[in-house]
């Protein structure tokens, strides 16, 4: 039996080897830097290159984030997975909206890292609905809010007026708040989405930043990096550790669901990875191409 298997791995391993540097020979222009799929034999081991592809408006950021991503995939496998399961459904309706106003596909993935998904959702300081909008910001983008009492506030009222603070509280659930409504919400965001693409020079990291932490605070970070036109990357030291997590993982969830069926197949690499190749295996070569 051990010697069956041991046959068997070596099989593998030399079909692996042949069957992809045939492929190579056949088309080598698809050889993408952190995307090439070949492996190639050295005495004691074989090298599977790195094989993941960052989407378009991602790409020359791999050097920088692929350690965050592949740490994060490790570690946060069942949010991947869930938030996948959400975006099918969710993002293709976000996807036409953004479209409009001329804005990548891949800002979709801020409403599952705002609410994942949930109109109801309502963050401790207040933001509410699909995309978490404050009060401020939504009315400013024309959205009905709907107030918001505190636990402290209702005991207040009740204490004092029973019954006008019951009639109150039935009134208020009647009122409608366009936060939790999918496509006012997505409308307004898109809306807000773009300003702040003007507003940076559609530097998408840095439109994401502003997301989180205001574009107030996104200006200041270019201010103090020194730079005329700084990236991302210059500014991130001087923005808050919420938001700098908050653009790590905004890449990571597109990389991952532009990678998803290698991810899901325990097949995607992030850096070439060494292969063993155990004593006395024999490689066949691969045919000669014409």
């Amino acid at each position: 039996m051990v010697a069956s298997k041991y046959f068997i791995t070596c099989a593998l391993l030399a079909t692996s080897v042949s069957a992809v540097v045939a492929q190579n020979r056949l088309d080598s222009s698809k050889r993408v830097l952190l995307a090439s799929a070949d492996l190639r034999s050295e005495k004691e081991y074989i090298i599977k290159e790195a094989n993941v592809i960052f989407p378009e408006i991602l790409k020359g950021n791999e050097e920088k984030a692929v350690a965050y991503i592949s740490s994060f995939s490790d570690n946060r496998r069942g949010y991947l997975q869930n938030m996948r399961m959400k975006s099918k459904k969710m993002l293709p309706q976000v996807n036409t909206v953004l479209k409009k106003y001329n804005l990548p596909e891949e800002l979709a993935v801020l409403m599952l890292m705002e609410s994942a998904g949930d109109g109801n959702a309502i963050s401790k300081a207040g933001a509410v609905g699909y995309w978490q909008f404050m009060d401020e910001v939504a009315k400013e983008y024309g959205l009905k809010c709907v107030k918001r009492l505190s636990t402290e506030d209702r005991k207040k009222m009740l204490k004092k007026n029973p019954r006008k603070a019951k009639a109150f509280f039935k009134a208020l659930a009647r009122q409608k708040d366009d936060r939790k409504n999918f496509n006012k919400s997505t409308l307004a965001a898109a809306r807000y989405l773009h300003d702040r693409s003007v507003n940076l020079d559609n530097d998408w990291l840095l439109v994401v930043a502003s997301y989180n932490c205001g574009v107030g605070n996104v200006w200041n970070a270019m201010e103090k990096s020194g730079k005329t036109n700084p990236t991302f990357w210059d500014v991130k030291k001087f923005l808050p550790a919420e938001t700098q997590a908050y653009v790590m993982n905004f890449i990571t969830l597109n990389v991952i669901f532009n990678n998803y069926d290698n991810f899901t197949n325990n097949n995607l690499s992030f850096t070439p990875v060494k292969i063993k190749v155990p004593d006395n295996c024999a490689f066949v070569s691969p045919p000669e191409m014409e």
